[in-house]
C-alpha cells in the first residue's frame, strides 16, 4: 500500500509490517500480534491493518509507535479492508463458520453500510478464499474473489454493477483474481497470479488488455501511487516490483 510516491507499505507470511523507500531501503518496522492479513493507508497517512487472530478479529490502527484497536470482530474474520476517498474503511470479512462473506463501511469504529446479497436476495461474494477490495474513482466498490473466480463491482449503494469472469475471448479459462486496485482513469486492475499476469478492465466491466511479459512470478497484491506507477507484490519470491504501464 503507497504511503507516497516515494514510501510504501508491504506485508507478508509473517507478523512484521515495514515501510520502504524506492531504493528498497528499510525506513520502519512495525511488529503485530499475529500475521496481519491486509493492510492499506488512510487519507491521514495512517496504517490500518486486519487481524485475523482466531480468538479475537480486529481493524487495528499504527500512529507512530502506537497499534490501536479501531474495530473488533466477534464471529467474523477480516479478509480484506480499503481505504475510501471519503475517509471511511471498507472491510469484507467472512463469518467465522464460513458460510456468509459481507463488505461493511465504517467510519471510525461506527458501521455505515452492509453489502451482502444482490437484488434477488442472493450472496454477491463466496463464503471461502482469499478476497481484496478497493474503491474506484467513482464510488464503485470492486471485490477480488478468487473463489468465485470473479471481480464483483457494485455501485455505492451496494447494488450489483456486473461481475467480470475473464477476457470474452477465452471463456473457460482459469481467473483466480487476488490483488486489485483502481488508477485514475478509473479503471480496475486485478492480479491472475496462475497465469502470471494482471488484467486491465474499464469501469464498466469492459476488458481492455492484460499486463503480461514483463517477467511478473505470481502477482499477488497491487497498489498505484499518484503517478499511476504500479507496485506488484511477487507472492514467491518476496519482491515488490514497479511498473509504468500507463501511457
Amino acid at each position: 500500500s503507497c504511503l507516497s510516491d516515494d514510501e510504501i507499505w508491504a506485508r507478508g507470511n509473517n507478523a512484521i509490517m515495514k515501510l520502504y523507500n524506492m531504493k528498497g531501503e528499510l525506513l520502519m518496522s512495525v511488529q503485530t500480534k499475529s500475521v496481519p492479513l491486509d493492510i492499506a493507508v488512510t487519507r491521514s497517512g495512517g496504517l490500518v491493518y486486519a487481524d485475523g487472530d482466531v480468538t479475537c478479529s480486529s481493524i487495528n490502527l499504527v500512529s507512530g509507535t502506537q497499534i490501536q484497536t479501531l474495530i473488533t470482530l466477534r464471529g467474523w474474520r477480516p479478509r480484506g479492508l480499503c481505504s475510501t476517498a471519503s475517509g471511511d474503511l471498507l472491510v469484507i470479512m467472512t463469518r467465522d463458520d464460513g458460510d456468509q462473506t459481507k463488505v461493511m463501511r465504517y467510519s471510525g469504529s461506527t458501521e455505515k453500510q452492509t453489502i451482502q446479497r444482490d437484488d434477488q436476495g442472493k450472496p454477491l461474494y463466496s463464503s471461502v478464499g482469499f478476497k481484496y477490495l478497493s474503491e474506484n474513482r467513482n464510488s464503485d466498490i470492486c471485490v477480488a474473489d478468487c473463489f468465485a473466480r470473479a471481480v464483483v463491482v457494485v455501485s455505492t449503494a451496494g447494488k450489483l454493477r456486473f461481475r467480470y469472469t475473464g477476457p470474452p475471448s477465452t471463456p473457460g479459462e482459469s481467473f483466480h483474481p487476488v490483488g486489485i486496485t483502481t488508477d485514475s482513469q478509473v479503471n480496475i486492475l486485478t492480479s491472475d497470479p496462475y497465469k502470471h499476469r494482471i488484467h486491465i478492465i474499464d469501469q464498466d466491466g469492459l476488458f481492455l488488455r492484460f499486463l503480461h511479459n514483463c517477467g511478473l512470478q505470481y502477482p499477488w497484491g497491487l497498489c498505484l501511487d499518484s503517478r499511476n506507477n504500479l507496485f506488484v507484490a511477487e507472492r514467491d519470491t518476496g519482491k515488490v516490483k514497479k511498473l509504468q504501464y500507463y501511457k
